[in-house]
């Protein structure tokens, strides 16, 4: 049986298989996962259609394939013994193993030479450095010493030391995506930031007030994202123009809220939509938001989970960021940028006091969205975090 690539969706044509999961001869169950492959939108794992033998891998890791295109073939009569018979290969590797304490005694013998020392330190270095550090140490001595820079015979140590080296890694498929993207929205889009503060005081004092009570219910914290999404959501309703986009000369405004949420991912920035966030409730974004996290570290997420998002919340601040201009997610007219919280003096009723202050800021297509609608949009943000009982009462 054939293992082809699916059709994963309408705009990917083909992937590149990240890593498989099993080896040639293992014997696989149907519906298991075989292996990982990543598209220009998402990575997911490939599972087999079929049980049996895995008889032969035709694309190897790194390999690009296209949409379906035959990549591995499963022998669906074949019984479990081609995998038992796989370790008797593992014995062949042993000769290999004894080989290293023969020329062992070799390296102890020349301790006392230039040339073993560096060597010693080139061993330690990752695998995937070059062995061409040790090409200039031996140059020297065969070629005349005046003749080359001062010290020569220095150089691959004091290179080893300083780790000058360099690791050549190709951008996987998703993250030359992301850099297209953010290019392809500073290009076409008029973009333009705005800020802002927020006292996150109430905020805090509700977590503190009803967050264990929101962890035994719910299994899940109460962070600060669910307000955000929520304060977003009114926002958008105020002014709508930042949930709309720019389709050639046309304007095109939505009556839903699919709130995209960026994360960094294992190998790279992914952006997942919550869908129809108006409807769900602050437990509800908090478990979602909670899921789309840990299985952003594995990178495994659906084609659709990643499309069609109305705006998109991007939280510098669990990394420390204090201010930022974040760049949209085109066809998306708007972004907010979350940041940091500090304790900062700030003036309450003719008094300096302390408080957890956090900037936002907002990135929008000034083509769709002029600098009074813009400026509205955040202050309701700034409104509704700073006394979460609007949101509530819709006022």
């Amino acid at each position: 049986m054939d293992i082809k690539v699916p059709q994963i969706g309408e705009s990917i044509t083909e992937v590149t298989i990240d890593k498989w999961l099993i080896k040639e001869g293992d014997v696989v169950e149907r519906d298991r996962a075989i292996a990982v492959i990543e598209s220009d939108k998402a990575t997911m794992e490939l599972p087999a259609e079929a049980g049996g033998t895995l008889t032969k891998i035709l694309k190897k890791a790194g390999d690009t394939a296209k949409v379906g295109e035959v990549i591995a073939t499963i022998d669906t009569t074949a019984t479990g013994k081609p995998a038992r018979s796989e370790p008797k290969a593992e014995p062949k590797a042993e000769p290999k193993a004894e080989s290293k304490p023969t020329p062992a005694p070799k390296p102890k013998a020349a301790e006392k030479t230039s040339v073993e020392t560096p060597e010693r330190r080139v061993d330690s270095l990752p695998v995937t450095l070059p062995s061409e550090p040790q090409k200039p140490e031996r140059a020297p001595e065969g070629n005349g010493v005046a003749d080359a820079k001062p010290a020569p015979s220095a150089s691959p140590a004091v290179a080893a030391e300083t780790g000058r080296e360099e690791e050549v890694i190709h951008m996987t498929r998703l993250r030359k995506t992301v850099a297209r993207r953010l290019v392809e929205a500073q290009r076409n889009a008029a973009l333009l930031t705005t800020f802002n503060e927020i006292d996150m005081s109430a905020v805090m004092e509700l977590r503190k007030q009803f967050g264990e009570a929101f962890l035994q219910k719910y299994q899940t914290k109460l962070g600060f994202m669910s307000f955000f999404v929520k304060a977003v959501v009114d926002g958008l309703k105020l002014v709508p123009q930042v949930n709309a986009e720019v389709r050639g000369d046309d304007m095109i405004f939505k009556n839903y809220y699919d709130i995209a949420v960026a994360i960094g991912g294992g190998k790279g920035l992914v952006v997942p939509v919550l869908r129809n966030v108006e409807r769900m409730s602050f437990a509800e974004v908090e478990l979602a938001i909670a899921d789309l996290g840990k299985r952003a570290k594995e990178n495994l997420f659906k084609p659709e989970e990643l499309q069609g998002g109305t705006f998109t919340i991007s939280n510098g601040g669990i990394y420390g960021s204090l201010l930022s201009t974040p760049i949209i997610n085109p066809p998306q007219s708007g972004i907010l940028g979350m940041h940091t919280i500090q304790e900062r003096p700030v003036a309450r009723d003719g008094q300096v006091v302390i408080r957890p202050m956090m900037y936002v800021a907002l990135t929008y297509d000034h083509r769709i969205v002029d600098g009074r609608e813009a400026v509205t949009f955040l202050k309701r943000i700034k409104d509704a975090i700073e006394e979460p009982a609007r949101m509530l009462v819709e006022i």
